[in-house]
């Protein structure tokens, strides 16, 4: 958690904001106690993130101070508007600490006062008393204190002689300036809007892929609205959907993206509702962070991150500074994986690297190590004779290291006698014909390290005073017999070995079984291994040989069990040699025991079993140590204090229900071992009491249906199941019915022998065992049960059943009988058609189904239900029923006055019920649109009145029964007219009108905004007669057949497609239509938007041509 803390030099100040004007806030924060750069963010209300929103409104700087090691955060906004007041809030984090300052925006516009503040945009929110632009500058505070009550609200509903008091209460200091603008607050009372009920917030968030819903209450349900985004009148479509509920209006937006990012408009008529949505893209997180890397010097370098989104962009920083794509860096990208590369590694990358996304971050050390030279082969002592060849041969690891020779700390020069050679990896100093001025001490020092390789020339003549090397072993102290070490693991072992001779001899120690070679002391720092033995090197590692004068120490610290073996020590001086073999035995703590696991459970003890551990530490084991902890529990329990020898053991005094795990230590002479790998969770528990309330629930020839209760204890182990059991009365044989468990409380055993008196028992089953078992406590007799048929009919199906056509009919009818009765279905005393009708029928119930019903399902089914020579039989009826067909021979009979006469015939199809009534419409023969007359007349005739004089009718009649009106209705084979008396129509001479106009634009061009390498198009409409001609023209220049653009017309609809707009197609279109008539000409400003990448943020870049 990140705790308050003071991080602000300098806080945002409230100010009131004139409209159309520009605001800048600036906020300072100290980051000389920082570890990191500190995160800043701004925020309008409590949630509402404007980092994402930055653009030409909303505008971000960042810069730093090295001196004083200030950041320094501004936020601009550009051309202030109503929608930008409000409460707004920076917050700035660092690691464990944070800081957050609040601050207000009140928009005024232009003719007003701009000292003084718009409190009407201040209302219901958290004010600071006595905050003004005026007094702020005049006062000049640090701090602001904030009073989280609206004290406006209080001093609006105070009695006047309540100011004073409610003003030392909250800190006023200013009561008259305060009074006199709450008395202007009285004054105003807020415009109502005409044509809204509820207009649209102030803004609305939403997170980019979901959905956001706009609504207005209108006081006229009946007014048309139009929804504008950014100006643009939004059509209907799948992503934009339409709602009118009474004189609510909605607006769903569907999978919101950052192009819905915009401010909307709801206009009725005059009025306007306006809001801004602001789209939040969620933050990205990192899936897999950083691993720290370690190579060597000139290594390829490849850090690699993987992060929630594909298209997220990443930052690499290296030690607090962002790194840029050079010949050094290389940044990779594919998916959701971001690599940053570094092609040869050197000293300087050395360092801790970041990678930032917008919602995580992840670092990684990386190391770099110069490369070490391996010596392959090291340089051996010779012992030569006059006249010989001495060939001193070493190789490194690195053919292209150089170096240089010594003798006696003097560079070897070559000669025609002395020659140094270097081929590959090998490099030799070759001395011919050997003299007695050749011996000494030779050395190889490779160029560029710190490393040299030496050896010694003898060189063998006659000498006098030669006495043979002679071996005198100590075999007292650490031998425990002779020529044999024991040493405890992880000891320091010192072995001084006495050595006399002349000259002084050379000493060698190896490790093997057989020795194949002589090999002398050599001064590099590690074991050189053959195939059968361990050369023994002088040097200062662990195993190691040291050298004085007539002593030899072989020297191991930190026992290890492979320093266990035979050791060989060869002393050889030009007058002989001498051997010893000395045994060093390593023992240790013996291994962890193996496989320890749970091998049976109690009620409250468990049975532990494990087997020895492979190497007993060169020591006889002598017993075993327990410890168990519960499952999640980091607290292990010592079973036993005293050494225990078995190795199964018996665990009590536990709790039932409870996951436990168990380790196990061995000891020896030498300690204690490591604790053995846990065993598998175990739960000590017991088996269940027995079943309860055994019952028979029938019985059948061969079969009986048993069904019992749970047992009254089941205890943690819960309940696997039970297991049925049967037996022959007076036999002891008890039979298992189930292989396996059955889960439910009832089970039918079957193949059982009739006649026979079977006695039953059911035991339940857990993972303990089985329980007791409930037995039945008298025999069963294995026969059929007679009983009766009955049918039980469902209430619905009692009275007719009435389904329309095309209904699914579905009846479940259950019936009782056994055994199992003989089922049969007739319909109107026929066998049932199966083709026809689908019947399922079980032990306790028949099915009748249709899956889409027709009329010739409709009559009377029979239901017979027999066993043996009992029979129970139900009928019931099905009418499937339709609308109805035309009423026939409409006829309109009689007419008189105002009224005419009609009849009808019912119709031939009644949809097989009956008909309910008739709807009978009229309609005028010069309009030809119908209006209803009458409906549901029971009768099939009428008279219809009220008819106007002058006009011919004709008449169409509807059907109806209980699934509605008929499809078609009966037209009236005559008409009625209605004729006026002594009066004539005089027709007017036909004069035909002149079409011919003037081009007139009826849409004009709309100034339009598009982003570079998407196509574009502008369009209009024109009217006029004859048919204008169209130029298109840009920037006043007529475009002529140039493939960029192309020009259609579609009924006077013009379209000028730009496909693949750039920069420089940018500028004002122009439309003009000319015909004999006249001429008209419409124009628009077309502005082409481009994308230019820096280093933080992807800024618009725009060109447009006027």
């Amino acid at each position: 958690m990140s705790q308050i803390s003071g991080l602000f030099v300098e806080k945002p100040q409230t100010v009131t904001a004139i409209k159309g004007k520009n605001v800048t806030f600036v906020a300072k924060v100290d980051s000389s106690q920082m570890l990191r750069k500190p995160t800043m963010k701004w925020l309008k209300g409590k949630w509402m993130d404007l980092g994402s929103k930055a653009g030409k409104h909303l505008q971000f700087k960042e810069s730093y101070d090295r001196n004083t090691k200030i950041y320094t955060y501004e936020l601009t906004i550009v051309k202030v508007v109503d929608g930008d007041a409000g409460g707004y809030r920076c917050e700035v984090t660092s690691k464990d600490k944070c800081d957050s300052c609040t601050f207000d925006i009140s928009v005024e516009d232009a003719g007003e006062d701009a000292g003084e503040l718009d409190f009407s945009g201040l209302l219901k929110k958290r004010l600071t008393i006595f905050l003004d632009s005026m007094y702020l500058r005049e006062r000049k505070q640090k701090e602001e204190p904030e009073i989280d009550v609206d004290v406006w609200e209080i001093l609006k509903n105070a009695k006047p002689c309540d100011y004073e008091k409610i003003a030392f209460q909250y800190g006023i200091t200013d009561l008259r300036g305060l009074l006199k603008r709450l008395k202007k607050m009285k004054k105003v009372e807020p415009k109502k809007s005409d044509a809204f009920l509820k207009k649209l917030g102030p803004a609305y968030s939403v997170e980019k892929g979901k959905k956001i819903l706009l609504n207005v209450e209108l006081s006229d349900s009946n007014a048309q609205v139009r929804w504008l985004r950014n100006g643009q009148e939004i059509k209907p479509s799948a992503k934009y959907i339409f709602e009118s509920v009474g004189g609510i209006r909605k607006l769903t937006i569907n999978k919101c993206t950052l192009a819905d990012d915009a401010a909307y408009e709801c206009v009725v008529g005059e009025e306007k509702s306006f809001t801004e949505v602001f789209v939040q893209e969620p933050p990205v997180t990192i899936t897999k962070m950083l691993d720290d890397i370690h190579v060597v010097v000139g290594e390829k370098v490849e850090f690699e991150v993987e992060v929630s989104d594909e298209g997220a962009n990443v930052k690499w920083m290296k030690d607090g500074v962002e790194l840029s794509r050079d010949g050094k860096y290389r940044f990779k990208k594919d998916g959701t994986k971001h690599w940053l590369i570094i092609n040869e590694a050197t000293a300087e990358d050395i360092g801790t690297y970041y990678v930032y996304t917008s919602g995580g971050e992840s670092k990684a050390e990386l190391e770099v190590e110069e490369k070490e030279l391996e010596v392959l082969q090291s340089i051996a002592d010779l012992t030569l004779k006059a006249a010989e060849q001495a060939v001193f041969k070493c190789e490194v690891s690195d053919e292209k290291v150089t170096g240089k020779w010594f003798k006696d700390g003097v560079e070897v020069t070559p000669s025609n006698r002395i020659k140094m050679t270097h081929i590959g990896r090998t490099h030799k100093l070759v001395i011919d014909d050997v003299k007695p001025e050749d011996a000494g001490d030779y050395t190889f020092v490779p160029d560029g390290y710190a490393l040299s390789l030496s050896a010694k020339l003898n060189f063998l003549g006659k000498r006098e005073n030669q006495k043979p090397p002679k071996i005198h072993l100590d075999t007292t102290g650490s031998f425990v017999n002779k020529n044999t070490i024991i040493v405890v693991a992880g000891n320091k072992l010192r072995f001084d070995v006495d050595i006399t001779g002349e000259p002084p001899p050379t000493v060698s120690w190896k490790k093997g079984d057989t020795v194949r070679a002589c090999w002398q002391i050599v001064t590099y720092s590690h074991l050189i291994q053959s195939q059968q033995h361990i050369w023994i090197s002088e040097a200062e590692g662990r195993v190691r040989v040291e050298t004085r004068k007539n002593l030899s120490c072989f020297v191991i610290e930190g026992a290890e069990r492979s320093d266990e073996g035979l050791y060989h020590i060869t002393v050889t001086n030009p007058a002989g040699e001498d051997k010893a073999d000395i045994m060093v035995k390593i023992v240790d703590v013996p291994d962890p025991p193996e496989n320890v696991k749970c091998t049976a459970v109690g009620e409250d003890s468990a049975s532990i079993q494990w087997d020895p551990p492979k190497f007993d530490g060169g020591v006889p084991v002598k017993g075993y140590l327990m410890e168990r902890k519960k499952k999640g529990s980091s607290r292990w329990t010592r079973l036993n204090f005293d050494i225990y020898e078995s190795t199964t053991y018996e665990a009590k005094k536990m709790i039932e229900g409870v996951l436990y795990e168990m380790r196990v230590f061995a000891v020896n002479g030498i300690g204690i071992s490591q604790p053995s790998a846990s065993s598998k969770p175990f739960m000590p528990i017991a088996p269940t009491s027995e079943p309860t309330r055994l019952t028979v629930e029938d019985v059948t020839d061969g079969t009986c249906a048993l069904k019992w209760l749970p047992p009254e204890r089941i205890g943690a182990g819960g309940i696997d199941g039970y297991i049925i059991e049967y037996c022959i009365e007076g036999a002891t044989e008890w039979v298992q019915a189930n292989e396996t468990p059955v889960e439910k409380n009832s089970y039918r055993v079957r193949g059982l022998p009739v006649g026979e008196k079977m006695l039953f028992r059911v035991t339940a089953v857990n993972i303990a065992g089985r329980s007791s078992p409930a037995v039945m406590a008298q025999a069963v007799t294995i026969r059929e049960i007679v009983e009766r048929p009955k049918i039980r009919l469902p209430r619905q199906l009692r009275t007719k059943y009435i389904k329309r056509v095309g209904e699914k009919v579905n009846l479940v009818i259950p019936f009782q009988g056994k055994p199992r009765p003989v089922v049969t279905w007739l319909k109107d005393g026929a066998p049932l058609d199966t083709k026809l009708v689908n019947i399922r029928t079980s032990d306790v119930d028949t099915i009748l189904f249709i899956r889409q019903a027709a009329r010739e399902h409709s009559g009377q089914y029979t239901l017979s239900v027999q066993i043996e020579n009992m029979e129970e039989k139900v009928t019931l009826e099905i009418q499937i029923v339709d609308k109805p067909g035309p009423p026939i021979a409409v006829t309109v009979t009689d007419v008189w006055g105002f009224n005419a006469a009609l009849e009808w015939k019912p119709p031939k199809d009644n949809g097989n019920c009956e008909i309910t009534g008739y709807t009978i419409q009229k309609a005028d023969l010069k309009t030809k649109e119908w209006f209803m007359v009458l409906e549901h007349n029971r009768r099939p005739s009428c008279t219809v009145s009220d008819l106007v004089m002058g006009n011919e009718y004709t008449f169409r009649v509807f059907s109806e029964n209980i699934c509605g009106m008929s499809d078609d209705a009966g037209i009236s084979k005559n008409t009625a007219a209605i004729t006026k008396t002594g009066l004539k129509q005089k027709q007017q001479p036909y004069k035909e009108k002149d079409m011919c106009s003037s081009p007139k634009f009826i849409t004009p061009l709309v100034d339009r905004s598009v982003i570079a390498g998407y196509s574009a198009a502008i369009s209009c409409a024109v009217r006029g007669h004859p048919k204008p001609k169209i130029i298109w023209m840009k920037n006043k220049m007529i475009i002529g057949e140039n493939p960029k653009y192309l020009m259609q017309n579609n009924q006077g609809v013009l379209t000028l497609n730009i496909r693949k707009p750039s920069l420089f197609d940018g500028g004002k279109y122009t439309c003009r239509a000319i015909n004999d008539l006249g001429q008209d000409e419409v124009e628009c400003k077309l502005e082409v938007r481009g994308m230019a990448k820096n280093l933080h943020h992807l800024q618009c870049v725009t060109l447009t041509v006027t």
